[in-house]
């Protein structure tokens, strides 16, 4: 059976006036094993322990692997399993990648992916699809209505209030996917996920929402997809921004109210 990505708690709210018992949905947070199977005697290695919300546990494992450069395209992964709290993606038997390059920790936490890194030189996972390519522009049009249409989709947030979002959108403003987590990195990782394990990498023709801060791993892990273009509703980092204006990615921080800031590629923006 299936974990659930909310639970019901009661609790007890309390106001300047009255105090209420009432019922009150909270997001669930576990961990998640990711497990590989190599070569050709399909042993185990584990890559990492991440806290996630149950849900799309498959993408998120695949997406991982992809955004740490463990894999390249769909063809690499033979089959995924998956039992509770645990994935085990197989790949395929002459595909036997260095684990150790990741320098990471073992465990990493809900709110930082990159808390596990030992070291900056372990983030600088170079991307396939190299630089990204000044392929359209974007309305403010578009840029402001993708707020409102990422709310109407983000399920589990709305019952909860407590889960980030990565969305993307063509150049048009119309939703393409969206995933939900109570870590930002998951929630990009299953987005990135799901289009590798259809087929639709390179991401070059998108438009990346976050819902939260722009920080240096979202940046890294949207390079490594071929995604151009992302905006967010919080401020990025210093270090996100650097990243962008080194891959020629658009950058749109403080995304509401029918206003931003553009940190980097300008040019995308009619």
């Amino acid at each position: 059976m299936a974990t659930p990505s909310a639970v019901s708690f009661s609790v007890r709210k309390v106001t300047p006036t009255n105090t209420l018992e009432e019922k009150n949905f909270l997001a669930v947070e576990e961990p998640l094993e990711i497990r590989i199977a190599t070569g050709s005697a399909q042993a185990d290695s584990p890559v990492s322990i991440s806290m996630r919300t149950p849900g799309h546990d498959e993408e998120l494992a695949i997406g991982f692997l992809f955004t740490e450069g463990l894999i390249r395209d769909r063809r690499d992964v033979n089959a995924v399993e998956t039992q509770e709290n645990s994935t085990r993606v197989v790949l395929r038997p002459d595909l036997v990648p260095d684990i150790k390059k990741l320098d990471r920790n073992f465990y990493t936490t809900s709110s930082c992916g990159v808390c596990g890194k030992a070291s900056l030189d372990a983030v600088s996972t170079k991307s396939a699809f190299g630089p990204a390519e000044n392929t359209f522009t974007v309305s403010s049009t578009v840029l402001n209505s993708l707020q409102e249409k990422l709310s109407g989709h983000q399920k589990i947030f709305n019952m909860t209030g407590g889960l980030h979002a990565s969305a993307l959108f063509n150049k048009d403003g119309s939703l393409l996917l969206v995933r939900e987590d109570v870590g930002r990195h998951n929630a990009l990782d299953k987005v990135i996920g799901a289009s590798l394990m259809n087929q639709q990498l390179p991401l070059s023709d998108s438009i990346l929402l976050l819902s939260g801060r722009i920080s240096f791993e979202l940046v890294q892990k949207a390079c490594m997809a071929g995604i151009p273009f992302i905006a967010a509703i919080g401020a990025p980092s210093s270090l996100a921004v650097t990243l962008a204006e080194e891959n020629n990615v658009t950058l749109v921080g403080f995304l509401r109210d029918n206003r931003y800031t553009i940190y980097s590629g300008v040019q995308r923006i009619a």
